[in-house]
């Protein structure tokens, strides 16, 4: 029976009609019942041979009938469960809907049990690939990062080194600072990266507690804007605090100032670095609403695809692949701060197209009691 179960399941061939373990029960005790009235009706007649053959007769019948009966329903529900794994591989997991539907038929549950497990069994190991993809590309990417500064600091070290070694003067002074103000500047690159990946560490496993407190959200801003002003002037961008004029007693919120503080910096240095060179704008909106303030930052560059908009907040992901670190900071900046506003129970949004600018909103918690 196994060599013609297996034979049955897996040929292409076998068919089934879709009938009910109902409807088979009822046919057939109806033919049971037909054969032993009329086995009792003619059995006192026959001669005792031929009422022998008769019953043996009956109970060959039934027992083929009932052997049949649950094998094609076994093989169907069989051949189903393979079916149903094949979508599964072939991720069709929208041909598999039906499988919720009552079914009281203890094969069928079985069935849909089995699917459903191995649909979320499919889906587990498809994620699982996701994020090996993921890791290798984030190994890739540090590895590059860290060596790019230490390899540039090591340059210049060696440089001077080798200079005092072959030449009894030595190099210059000014040359000799000039190295190693190189050197100083990458090993501070490497140092700013290597604290932007212990903080995104720590946001990712929840070690950092956010310190919420009550402060003006418009003085943060206003701070923000003195910080970056030279940067926005040599690009020729203007910044910008909307609504004007502010209101006089500002727009208190309650969440963590120094990690707001470095999300705005975060976003708003991006907005600056990657908006238009020349006739650049940086609006940064404050709109209160009952429960929140509405935090934007918008600018006037060349907007981000939608194909890019699902990742700039990767680890390391750039759109613009032939930026340099040093146009572009670590690539950290906006992971960092989907972290933190996330770690806010918010969320960071982004909304961009070609040609027209792009804008960074999320939302803070105004306190209760300024609520109206």
């Amino acid at each position: 029976m196994l060599s013609r179960l297996a034979y049955f399941t897996h040929s292409a061939r076998y068919k089934t009609v879709e009938i009910s373990s109902r409807t088979i029960a009822l046919l057939i005790a109806l033919l049971v019942a037909c054969v032993l009235t009329t086995f009792a009706y003619l059995g006192p007649g026959l001669p005792v041979r031929q009422a022998f053959l008769a019953g043996g007769a009956t109970i060959a019948a039934c027992f083929l009938l009932v052997y049949l009966a649950f094998e094609a329903l076994i093989f169907r529900e069989i051949n189903g469960i393979y079916a149903g794994l094949e979508h599964i591989k072939r991720k069709e997991f929208k041909k598999l809907s039906n499988r919720f539907l009552f079914r009281p038929e203890p094969l069928k549950r079985l069935r849909d049990e089995i699917l459903e497990t191995a649909e979320r069994r499919q889906q587990e190991f498809d994620e699982l690939k996701r994020l090996q993809v993921l890791r290798r590309e984030f190994l890739a990417d540090v590895s590059h990062e860290l060596k790019t500064p230490l390899f540039a600091a090591q340059g210049f070290v060696h440089t001077i080194l080798d200079e005092e070694e072959d030449d009894e003067d030595g190099m210059d002074p000014a040359t000799r600072r000039k190295f190693l103000q190189k050197a100083a500047s990458s090993l501070d690159a490497l140092d700013t990266l290597v604290q932007d990946l212990v903080t995104i560490s720590q946001l990712e496993k929840g070690v950092v507690r956010m310190r919420r407190q009550r402060f003006d959200l418009v003085a943060l801003v206003q701070e923000i804007f003195e910080l970056l002003e030279q940067q926005a002037g040599r690009r020729g961008t203007t910044l910008t605090l909307f609504p004007t004029p502010l209101p006089e007693a500002g727009l208190p919120v309650v969440a963590d100032r120094n990690r707001i503080r470095q999300v705005l910096i975060n976003l708003i240095d991006n907005a600056i670095k990657y908006g238009r060179e020349t006739g650049g704008q940086v609006v940064v909106s404050l709109v209160a609403g009952r429960e929140s303030v509405r935090v934007t930052v918008r600018d006037n560059g060349a907007g981000i695809a939608p194909e890019h908009q699902a990742r700039v907040f990767e680890r390391f992901y750039r759109v613009e692949k032939s930026r340099t670190r040093a146009a572009g900071g670590t690539g950290l900046g906006l992971a960092i701060s989907k972290h933190i506003i996330e770690a806010h129970k918010s969320n960071i949004r982004i909304k961009s197209a070609v040609g027209e600018g792009t804008a960074m909103e999320f939302k803070l918690p105004r306190p209760k009691e300024v609520r109206v």
